[in-house]
């Protein structure tokens, strides 16, 4: 069976930036998703469709179809009395926030000055071409209450 919308696809893959530096890989060798309900990101999903169970492929993802080029308004400086805790803030950890539209977002702090912070709400991911090695290992399709939800039901469903 080919990968369509409403497929549930298994595979193992493997994420590496351009350097060759391993990003993400899956753990057990089981990622399911729902291909066409917009569960993983679009490169890759357009890459994956038509594909069957066995199938290896390489996709290099650009930004645009993975997560995004990197937006310079998301890059600002606050005051480091907003903190709770200040003592916490540093250089590489990140926290969740709320952006001006109340949607949940993950900033990044990029660094740390006496009064203020400077952090990124862009996806860590962000303007980062993503090479990505996959298997196709299971291909079914999916039940009714899978796609009313729009993702894997199952012991192995994993939501990303």
């Amino acid at each position: 069976m080919q990968i369509e919308p409403n497929s549930v696809v298994t595979l193992h893959y493997t994420l590496k930036d351009n350097d060759g530096n391993i990003i993400d890989q899956s753990e057990d060798g089981s990622f399911l998703y729902l291909h066409g309900a917009m569960n993983i990101i679009p490169g890759l999903e357009n890459a994956l469709s038509g594909k069957s169970a066995g199938e290896e492929i390489s996709v290099k993802v650009s930004p645009e179809e993975g997560y995004g080029v990197k937006e310079d308004e998301r890059v600002q400086e606050v005051p480091k009395e907003m903190f709770d805790s200040a003592d916490e803030i540093k250089v590489g950890v990140q926290f969740h926030a709320q952006s001006p539209d109340g949607q949940a977002v993950v900033v990044t702090v990029v660094e740390v000055k006496d009064d203020a912070v400077v952090i990124d709400g862009n996806h860590a991911l962000a303007g980062v071409e993503l090479n990505f090695e996959v298997k196709i290992v299971d291909v079914r399709e999916a039940s009714a209450e899978e796609i009313e939800h729009g993702h894997v039901h199952g012991p192995h469903g994993h939501q990303h």
